[in-house]
């Protein structure tokens, strides 16, 4: 599993991105998932070779999540506790 993560971001048509997002929830998946799962086959497809973060640079795997570099992996309580001010909302 991959250690770091590193954001995309894409514009897309706002009714493909609900009728997206509705296919997901159905399927119980997140859209983040969906959207990684087809970037490894992309890259698979292709035959691009790369070494997810997490896993020792001897070990080449055709496939992954294709994540950047970002920051470390912490515990989602780490992560919430950030992100939210005094009253318990977004801070940011």
């Amino acid at each position: 599993m991959e250690l770091k993560t590193a954001r995309l971001t894409l514009l897309i048509d706002p009714a493909k991105k609900a009728a997206f997002e509705r296919l997901c929830a159905s399927q119980d998946v997140t859209p983040s998932q969906v959207v990684r799962r087809l970037i490894r086959e992309y890259l698979a497809a292709h035959g691009v070779q790369f070494v997810p973060s997490g896993i020792e640079a001897s070990e080449p795997e055709t496939g992954g999540s294709g994540k950047g570099r970002g920051r470390k992996a912490r515990p989602r309580a780490a992560r919430d506790s950030r992100s939210k001010g005094p009253s318990g909302g977004s801070a940011r």
